[in-house]
């Protein structure tokens, strides 16, 4: 996919591109188990699938990317890449029907899909750094809206002020800080998004690029500076994509989860991304699910270690065209959801959108998103794409129209996107 916004319910405030493949706009808007569950349940037919959490949903998966999200046959079936456990295929969802993050997107990451950064390409959505009014728009998106989530794209570069293996740059850090600050003013959670593609100037992490060592360096002194912090999150790294060897790759994620929780960050989110630009479409088969759920904790444990994935709703999943046509349920989203759940594991949709005032993108889109809100058990919300720094025009802007103190959003976010909206609540746009 190119690049996109991303709501766990939120709002992404990066400049960037659609997700994947397409050409970058260098200043574009970038784009837990929560609780550790240890009991088990009984799917219907028999079937056993474990839990890890509180976040329960209560709807079975449609299979039709058209059709309401209403309950779907079962049949018996054993999930692609589970362990053994006979799973029922659309066992019914167990939880509330409510998403625990909603989120947007924002910071200029400045970085193309093949890692390669430009200096002075990034800045923050803030007034100060002559940016786009950033604060403004996440207070009216989490007061307003309901959003309590944030995106924040950053390039692996612009911490080191693009020198491989140096420590974080204090000015620059002052920088990015700044708006992880006017984030967390909102009492919004907000996420951090080295925004490389497995990456550093064409190089991949840990195959004949950077080391895992000095990945984890980076990541280490960042979790440090925001360990005391609840309300941080960390996305390891933005849509990994043509990695040689996902395996390798699932060790270069484990060095960076090693060196965040030996910061002293112990109890944070962290976001774990597979191959194919973490596409939730092919997490499961290319075997990105399989390497990723041998992360661990410190302690052996996999409490707060999500899923990381994305998903635009247009024709080739790039992220780039206003029209949408699929919400994506019957190939991704509900394949994924029997996955988790026979696995007992979450995801996070950290990125995904469609055209801002599209017909097709208000139907399909709010029906996306209520599917995962019933299945909130193993979806823990999602981003949307995009806003901060991003222009109105913008095919996928999220970017509240101002007036004075007054924000208007986009017709995309005011009828499905944005929390208030009620597509969690299962509108299904139809």
């Amino acid at each position: 996919m190119l690049k996109a916004v991303y709501p766990l319910l939120g709002i992404s405030l990066f400049a960037s591109y659609a997700r994947g493949q397409g050409a970058v706009f260098s200043q574009s808007l970038s784009h837990g188990q929560i609780k550790g569950w240890t009991g088990a349940t009984t799917c219907v037919q028999g079937a056993t699938c474990s839990f890890v959490n509180d976040f329960r949903s209560t709807t079975s998966p449609t299979s039709t990317p058209t059709t309401p999200i209403s309950s779907v046959a079962s049949t018996s079936s054993t999930a692609p890449g589970s362990t053994g456990t006979s799973c029922a295929s659309n066992s019914p969802a167990k939880g509330s029907g409510t998403l625990k993050f909603t989120s947007l997107q924002g910071f200029d990451f400045g970085c193309n899909s093949d890692g390669s950064c430009s200096p002075g390409a990034a800045f923050p959505p803030l007034l100060q750094y002559f940016g786009a009014d950033g604060a403004g728009q996440m207070t009216h998106f989490v007061k307003d809206d309901g959003y309590n989530t944030f995106r924040l794209p950053v390039a692996w570069q612009f911490f080191t002020n693009y020198v491989l293996g140096d420590p974080i740059n204090a000015d620059n850090m002052a920088k990015y800080d700044a708006l992880v600050q006017a984030c967390l003013a909102t009492g919004a959670f907000c996420i951090i998004d080295m925004h490389n593609y497995a990456r550093w100037e064409r190089g991949i992490i840990g195959q004949g690029g950077p080391t895992n060592a000095q990945f984890a360096q980076t990541w280490g002194e960042i979790a440090a500076i925001y360990k005391d912090n609840p309300k941080i999150i960390f996305g390891i790294m933005n849509e990994p994509h043509d990695v040689p060897d996902i395996n390798l790759w699932a060790a270069s994620v484990q060095a960076a989860v090693t060196a965040i929780r030996k910061a002293g960050a112990t109890t944070q989110i962290i976001l774990l991304p597979g191959n194919n630009w973490t596409s939730a479409a092919t997490f499961v088969s290319n075997g990105s699910a399989d390497a990723l759920k041998k992360v661990v904790n410190l302690d052996g444990s996999t409490t707060n270690l999500i899923f990381d994935v994305h998903k635009y709703l247009d024709f080739d999943n790039s992220g780039t065209n206003p029209e949408c046509t699929t919400n994506n349920i019957a190939e991704a989203w509900a394949p994924l959801a029997q996955w988790l759940r026979c696995n007992g594991r979450q995801a996070f949709n950290t990125e995904t959108g469609g055209g801002y005032n599209t017909a097709s993108c208000l139907t399909l889109m709010c029906q996306q998103i209520a599917f995962q809100a019933q299945n909130s058990d193993v979806f823990l919300g999602y981003v949307g794409w995009a806003a901060g720094n991003f222009f109105t025009g913008y095919v996928l802007s999220e970017l509240p129209a101002q007036n004075g103190t007054t924000w208007t959003d986009t017709p995309l976010v005011a009828k499905c996107m944005a929390p208030n909206a009620g597509a969690q609540k299962g509108s299904t746009g139809q």
